[in-house]
């Protein structure tokens, strides 16, 4: 967004509460890797220069690259900027910070909408003797207690921890919700390659059927690995992982699980499918098919014949359960009510239409299915700053600015 702003010469500021990439320093577990292609982190300005295009990039490599986009754009940056409080003035917007406090005619929140883990209520009646973490709190299976883990969620949080929990030894119990099951490679290109190509990750937000439900939608089973590796539930089970349903209460020390898991694979599996159905019907328009490898479909999720409804913790050596329930934002500081039910911005494409001058960045499907994606950002960056820019022609010219 800096980098639009300038290129409109638009003044502005940037505040940062910690470092560049402060999130991938201090808040993610070191083994984690992108989970698009490094060719697939195309930001204004600036794109992929190393010799590994087709690679995932690790820790590490995450904050050098945006410490080389920083220096590149060379946005004027306030570190250690947390803010307080954010209110509307009578001509825009007053943001106290711990440098300051500064007023200004439009606001862009680039916060993102992973800050703060979310833990079910339900984590109240785990024993005292069976430790908790989220995936902020993880670090490595060896920082972990003696005995059995419990993964609860399937999305790619959990399934990337009970893929790299198994493999160091520990015995992994995975209570599977909703998930969206994917396969890294179809046809000889990754995933991320076809929904590029195709055109599926530049859907906009005003064509989807249900928005909410586009929003709402657990992420990808993807990882990063060298090896390219699958992290479904069948690669799971295969390690020696064991599936159990939902996670639907826990009384006296045990479990009690949902019996929907088949269920819920099955619909993973069709919408795999359908995906695939679609990705086969563009290589075929498109006069791609001949230069990719052959149609096929994974096999559906394997299960054994009556999962469990219910365990006993002690019994089964559970020591530490991790609450890979997914992530939402935080606007504690955010003194303007234009927060929905659930915590949620309410907003038009990043645009909050009930506070004129106000913006939000970087959300799931913002105005593209691809918006929480590096590769995504840019886009939405110069759609809303041109919007941004038009807003403050019409201030100074005195005129309403309708939204588009």
């Amino acid at each position: 967004m800096s980098r639009c702003l300038a290129a409109r010469s638009i003044e502005h500021v940037v505040l940062e509460r910690g470092e560049v990439a402060n999130t991938w320093r201090t808040e993610r577990w070191p083994s984690l890797t992108l989970l698009t292609p490094n060719w697939q982190s195309r930001l204004p300005g600036f794109t992929y220069e190393g010799n590994d295009p087709h690679g995932f990039r690790t820790l590490p490599e995450t904050v050098a690259f945006l410490e080389h986009y920083a220096r590149l754009v060379s946005p004027p940056l306030r570190t250690h900027c947390p803010v307080t409080a954010v209110r509307r003035t009578a001509d825009g917007y007053e943001v106290a910070s711990g440098q300051g406090t500064w007023h200004c005619k439009a606001l862009v929140l680039a916060t993102g909408g992973f800050n703060l883990a979310q833990v079910p209520k339900v984590s109240q009646a785990v024993p005292p003797d069976i430790a908790q973490l989220t995936p902020v709190q993880y670090r490595n299976p060896h920082s972990l207690a003696p005995g059995g883990v419990l993964v609860v969620g399937a999305a790619a949080t959990g399934a990337q921890l009970a893929d790299e929990i198994q493999r160091s030894g520990r015995a992994v119990t995975l209570a599977v919700g909703e998930h969206v099951r994917a396969c890294r490679t179809y046809r000889g290109k990754d995933m991320q390659w076809w929904m590029d190509a195709t055109g599926l990750n530049d859907e906009r937000y005003d064509e989807v059927e249900n928005l909410t439900r586009a929003r709402s939608l657990p992420s990808f089973q993807l990882a990063g690995y060298p090896d390219r590796r699958n992290i479904d539930l069948n690669a799971l089970t295969s390690l020696g992982v064991k599936l159990v349903g939902r996670l639907a209460g826990i009384r006296d020390g045990s479990a009690q699980f949902s019996g929907s898991l088949r269920n819920v694979c099955e619909l993973a599996d069709l919408k795999l499918n359908r995906l695939l159905n679609r990705i086969d019907e563009w290589a075929a328009e498109n006069g791609v098919s001949g230069a990719v490898d052959a149609p096929h479909r994974p096999e559906p999720t394997r299960l054994e014949a009556s999962p469990p409804l219910g365990m006993d913790f002690a019994r089964a050596g559970i020591r530490t359960i991790i609450w890979a329930t997914g992530f939402r934002p935080d606007y504690s500081w955010l003194r303007i009510p234009v927060l929905d039910p659930k915590g949620n911005i309410r907003h038009d494409g990043g645009v909050v239409t009930e506070s004129p001058g106000l913006y939000v960045l970087g959300l799931t499907f913002l105005r593209r299915r691809k918006s929480s994606l590096i590769d995504g950002v840019g886009d939405d960056a110069r759609d809303l700053s041109a919007h941004l820019a038009a807003l403050l022609r019409h201030h100074q010219a005195g005129q309403p600015l309708r939204i588009r």
